[in-house]
């Protein structure tokens, strides 16, 4: 009965924490195709063709559902998935959603006309392939009215995180913050539309400044799936453990998960 959490590289070891703190009796099954991150500069059907790959692979280890935390992924493949490739009996779920329902103050499942809503001014970090299919928009928008959206593709940043280059991570966040402010001097909220980004969100807050609330989906994902699984207990799958895969070098991911995580991660070859 695991879950399945899928993600271009590191990243989603931000939502899988967070799910993992939440339900540490859930099995989780993580995979992430480090080999080709990163996702946020390739095209749309290259995206498209990772993500499928990689949720069949979830799919073969019991799973399913797959939790798609990736961004880039969510933007760029969810729906053509959802649409016509995901299997009768699976699921596939993206993170963007349960974000913005956070965002709008919405309930999951309401899905009233659009509204007008506290936050008018939103400051989108994200990666430039996430910012170039303008998914957050068009999800904010069946919500919302109002809102102005300024998004910052922010080049670069999640190839120093898969580097473990943190200094070089710091840099770069606070130069694309500078960038967007530039534009929107004075945003109420900023999203972190890459779940990479949250392993910097001090550096995100403190180039903001205090006055702005900085959004990144670990916590909020965690509970809108312990809430969907409340309602869904059928997608529990059939595998019982937890367990890491990796298209990448399982021994340098593993290394890397290990720091981030604060526990063992031992990946294996996906």
């Amino acid at each position: 009965m695991a879950i399945g959490v899928f993600d271009s590289g590191l990243g989603g070891l931000t939502v899988f924490k967070e799910i993992n703190a939440l339900m540490p009796d859930l099995p989780l099954v993580y995979y992430g195709d480090n080999a080709h991150a990163p996702y946020g500069v390739r095209d749309a059907d290259d995206i498209y063709d990772l993500t499928c790959k990689g949720a069949t692979r979830l799919f073969d280890a019991g799973c399913d559902l797959v939790l798609l935390a990736c961004n880039t992924a969510s933007a760029a493949a969810l729906r053509r998935m959802q649409e016509g490739w995901v299997p009768e009996n699976r699921r596939v779920l993206g993170v963007f959603v349960p974000l913005i329902e956070a965002l709008t103050e919405r309930q999951w499942g309401d899905n009233s006309a659009p509204r007008q809503v506290a936050v008018q001014h939103v400051a989108l970090f994200a990666t430039p392939a996430t910012v170039a299919s303008r998914a957050f928009q068009r999800e904010l928008s069946f919500r919302a009215i109002g809102v102005d959206v300024e998004a910052q593709p922010c080049g670069g940043l999640v190839d120093a995180l898969e580097d473990g280059d943190l200094i070089l991570a710091e840099a770069l966040a606070r130069s694309h913050v500078q960038a967007l402010l530039r534009r929107m001097p004075k945003p109420e909220a900023a999203v972190l539309g890459c779940t990479h980004y949250p392993m910097l969100a001090d550096v995100f807050q403190d180039a903001l400044g205090p006055d702005v609330r900085v959004f990144s989906q670990g916590e909020i994902v965690a509970k809108s799936l312990e809430d969907y699984l409340t309602r869904h207990g059928d997608m529990l799958g059939e595998s019982t453990q937890t367990i890491f895969l990796t298209t990448g070098d399982p021994q340098s991911v593993s290394d890397q998960a290990t720091r981030y995580l604060r526990r063992e991660a031992r990946f294996q070859a996906a």
